[in-house]
């Protein structure tokens, strides 16, 4: 549709109404196609047409200057049954004192209880009254001057008033409510051209574009304004932006800027140019600017869009950019400071402003502003990765905005480890005690571990033992005293003062190294520790009898009431006065006093042998715990054990690096320890370390009383002695069978020993055999290990054993042979009872002895009885009477052995212990041990 084929234009509802000059409405859909057309008037052009938003009413109003101005309410939703088309609510003629002027201004409430008309003439007409259901309808011409009526706007609100624009002026007139029937109220001495004047639907302010800056006006008069110059052809409201158009400069140039906006270019307005604008004017910034060839006819909005429909027919869409587009367009111009405020505006999340801040902070730090870059840094700490950052102000000249950006991620507990760890590195490089201190001492959200480790890599000892001491590191503590400070005196007393449960760790951890500085105290400390007695170590003030009468004297009395318990005693030599007050002196022992009577707290006392290996380079206060736990009374018999072998190994450890009388001492000690009769010892342990230390006599002594008769003559035997062998053998051998195979070997092992053992090897080599405490084969076997032995030597145990097995091979031949006979009679006698016929002959009976006569049971074992003397009941097989005993003897013992046939534990230990194990295995065999396993 050409643009010369509609006279005005208007948008609302999802739809765009056109107005023609020849009285007809055309209704657009959004893709511009017509849906709807209806004659709206008879005669004359729609010059003004408004569609109310949200409802289904339009207005239309024709102009015909031989007539006054027509108005019509349509209901598009009811149709007209007559013509079809939509039905006419009201229609009435529009008065201006019978002026012929055209219309330049019209608005309308959306309840279209009041209409505003405003002429060329300078006049305005209000209508009042109820349109939509054609009630009747007041007008009255409410204002008068001799400027044309540029614009008209309602705002509404408890009161509603009608701003006014002409050429000239600005104006405000109260329509209804407080203030009504007053004159116009004049804002502002300057007007504004046609189109120029419109009105905020969001605000309810009055938008007013000169040729200067874009006004605004509110209840309370003219309000903020934006500096915009150029001269202004329309003006309208889309969102948050203000659209404007500007007429070509030529136009502009040659004609009056006023009196051209009234009436309006010639016909060669066609072909020039004009500019189309969109301000932000909250953000004060320039949206979009556009050069079109032809001016612009007028400006709408609908479908979420911005329209611009040209003189030359062309309509061109604006669509609003997303927020992300927009503010990339920004990040591509550097204006980061309207991205952050457009983004305050658009009300997004704390991430996406984050972002542009960080944004803003990398093109500050690109330019050199560090200072300013680092505070956007700072405004988007809460989701920024630190290491971006951290990364731009490694250099040492930005150290300081490093460190203000650390302690930000401290205070908004972010910081990690590392972050931690640099900002001590930090103070440490700028020698910054004091904020050192102050970061310390603030309570900071901060990795603890890592705060202490860098003090102490920078050699801040006190620092790191104060933040210890504040956050309850007492291992720590203790740690630095004696790693760092080597101050093992305060550390040893910083243990002392700690309740057992967190002394204890510290005792393990640092006893090597406090024994070695502190020996006496250490030692004093495992021996209390470990017999039950610990107690925490209290600061007791003194509590004087008499005032001194020195100042001085006070002043050092009041000073020694601070001082730590155990430092008392040598307080006394500080000062005179204090050596000259004995009542001090008492005051200290009644609070130690009281201290040690004070009940000790409770703790579980850990094993002895724990603290063993803290006393590894010093013997001699080992040996003092040692002994001081032993007089402990309440002490477990298993960590008796430990402190009896690990003492008697300590006093054989200073005998053997000792020589002469002090060797001896040591040596008497260590014999009186394992000679007593209750000393819990483990006798593998002692005679372990009496061989290794050479202490012969607790190696026999202690064999002797655990009757280890086997291990006192394999000693004697290992080191070659052997009278004392034969002497051990003779005396433990009837109690120690196996002393006679080893003495055998022994015996055998050398030409020497084989020597001076003489006519003992024929004795040992006779209790052998008559004990049988080794077979021949072993005894052979033995002998033939050195090749030491002649058969001589041997020739009449040999020929003794041969004799003897001769004799029992005979016997067990003459057993075999009698069994087959048995064997064969037995297999004849069953083969004879179930093939042949038996004959009996008996005459009387085998239970009564009375002659027999019928009825008579015969039994194949050749008893016969009275069927009466059996006493049978039914049909149940009998069995001999005379034969079941035996009979039940072998089932007996049959049954047995096939119970035995299965527990083969049984077998096993009869094995083991059988000197004959053939004989045994043979037993066994005929009892079925070893049969094949049968299925029932």
């Amino acid at each position: 549709m050409s643009s010369a084929e509609f006279s005005c234009i208007c948008s609302g509802s999802e739809n765009l109404f056109l107005g023609s000059s020849d009285g007809q409405v055309r209704i657009l859909s959004s893709t511009f196609k017509i849906v709807r057309t209806f004659h709206a008037h008879v005669s004359g052009s729609i010059t003004h047409i408004k569609q109310v938003e949200g409802t289904s009413l339009l207005v239309t109003i024709s102009e015909d200057l031989s007539n006054e101005p027509e108005l019509k309410v349509w209901a598009l939703d009811k149709p007209d049954k007559k013509t079809g088309g939509p039905k006419c609510l009201s229609s009435l003629s529009i008065s201006n004192g019978r002026k012929q002027f055209p219309i330049s201004a019209f608005a309308a409430l959306d309840s279209l209880s009041q209409l505003a008309v405003g002429f060329g003439n300078g006049s305005v007409t209000v209508i009042r009254g109820d349109l939509i259901n054609d009630r009747g309808a007041k007008q009255r011409t409410v204002f008068e001057s001799e400027e044309p009526i540029t614009g008209v706007e309602f705002r509404s609100g408890p009161t509603t008033t009608l701003y006014l624009a002409t050429t000239g002026r600005i104006l405000t007139l109260t329509i209804s409510g407080r203030g009504q029937g007053q004159p116009a109220k004049n804002l502002e001495d300057h007007g504004c051209g046609l189109g120029c004047m419109t009105v905020d639907n969001d605000s309810g302010d009055i938008v007013v574009a000169r040729d200067d800056a874009i006004y605004y006006y509110g209840v309370n008069g003219r309000g903020p304004s934006y500096a915009y110059e150029g001269s202004k052809q329309l003006v309208s409201i889309f969102g948050d932006f203000v659209a404007l158009v500007t007429p070509p400069k030529s136009d502009a140039a040659s004609k009056p800027s006023v009196l051209r906006r009234f009436v309006g270019g010639g016909p060669d307005d066609l072909y020039k140019s004009s500019t189309f604008a969109l301000l932000e004017t909250d953000l004060k910034y320039v949206a979009h600017t556009e050069t079109l060839v032809s001016q612009v006819r007028t400006v709408f909005a609908e479908w979420g869009d911005l329209f611009l429909l040209t003189l030359d027919g062309k309509l061109f869409r604006y669509h609003e950019k997303t927020l992300n587009q927009k503010l990339e367009i920004l990040y591509q111009r550097d204006l980061y400071v309207l991205a952050i405020n457009l983004a305050q505006k658009t009300g997004v999340d704390t991430a996406q402003r984050n972002v542009i801040l960080r944004k803003y902070g990398d093109y500050l730090h690109k330019k050199g502003d560090y200072d300013t870059a680092m505070q956007q840094y700072l405004k988007a700490i809460d989701n920024t990765e630190p290491s971006q950052v951290i990364r731009k102000f490694l250099d040492s000249q930005r150290i300081n905005n490093l460190i203000e950006y650390l302690e930000e991620l401290h205070e908004h507990d972010k910081a990690t480890v590392d972050h931690t760890t640099l900002l001590l590195n930090c103070y440490a490089k700028l020698k910054d005690t004091e904020k050192l201190e102050n970061f310390i001492k603030s309570g900071t959200n901060f990795d603890l571990e890592t705060a202490i480790t860098m003090c102490r890599q920078g050699g801040y000892y006190d620092q790191a033992v104060v933040l210890s001491k504040k956050h309850g590191e007492h291992d720590r503590v203790v740690d630095i005293l004696i790693e760092d400070s080597k101050k093992y005196d305060e550390a040893l007393e910083y243990i002392c003062r700690r309740d057992p449960d967190v002394a204890y760790p510290n005792i393990m951890r640092y006893g090597r190294v406090l024994l070695e500085h502190c020996p006496d105290q250490a030692t004093q400390l495992f021996i209390e520790y470990y017999t039950g007695k610990y107690r925490p170590r209290k600061d007791i003030p003194y509590a004087p009898t008499q005032a001194t009468t020195g100042g001085t004297a006070s002043a050092v009395q009041n000073l020694a009431s601070f001082i730590p318990l155990p430092y008392r005693q040598n307080t006394a030599a500080l000062s005179p006065a204090i050596a000259e007050n004995k009542q001090l002196a008492l005051a200290s022992g009644e609070a130690t006093a009281a201290a040690e009577a004070e009940a000790p707290p409770e703790y579980t006392v850990p094993q002895p042998r724990t603290a063993f290996s803290s006393f590894v380079d010093n013997p001699e206060q080992f040996i003092v715990f040692l002994e001081a736990c032993l007089k402990e009374g309440s002490v477990d018999e298993r960590d008796k054990v430990d402190l009896h072998t690990t003492l008697f190994e300590i006093y054989l450890d200073l005998a053997a690096s000792k020589t002469g009388r002090e060797k001896g001492d040591w040596e008497a000690k260590a014999k009186t320890l394992i000679d007593g009769k209750h000393i819990s010892m483990d006798a593998s342990n002692v005679l372990l370390l009496s061989h290794l230390s050479n202490f012969q006599d607790g190696t026999v002594l202690v064999r002797e009383q655990q009757g280890l008769r086997f291990d006192i003559f394999r000693s004697y035997a290992s080191v070659g002695d052997t009278a004392s062998a034969i002497k051990a053998l003779r005396k433990y051998g009837p109690e120690e069978p196996q002393l006679y195979p080893a003495a055998l070997a022994y015996f055998t092992s050398s030409p020497k020993v084989l020597e001076e053992a003489g006519s003992e090897l024929d004795a040992v080599l006779k209790k052998i055999d008559e004990d049988g405490l080794m077979a021949p084969l072993q005894v052979i076997q033995t002998l033939s290990t050195n090749a030491v032995a002649t058969m001589g030597m041997v020739k009449k145990y040999l020929s003794d054993t041969i004799e003897r097995e001769r004799k029992e091979i005979s016997n067990n031949r003459r057993l075999i042979e009698s069994y087959r006979s048995e064997t064969d009679a037995k297999r004849k006698e069953m083969d004879e009872l179930g093939n042949k016929s038996a004959v009996f002959q008996a005459r009387r009976c085998s239970a009564c002895g009375g002659s027999l006569d019928l009825p008579t049971v015969h039994f194949l074992c050749k008893h016969s009885f009275h069927q009466r003397c059996l006493n049978q009941v039914g049909d149940r097989d009998v069995e001999c009477p005379k034969c079941a005993p035996t009979n039940n003897n072998i089932r007996a013992f049959r049954k047995a052995q096939e119970d035995s046939s299965d527990r083969h534990e049984m077998f096993q230990d009869a094995l083991q212990r059988s000197r004959d194990k053939f004989a045994t295995i043979s037993e066994f065999f005929g009892r079925g041990v070893m049969a094949a396993p049968t299925a029932d």
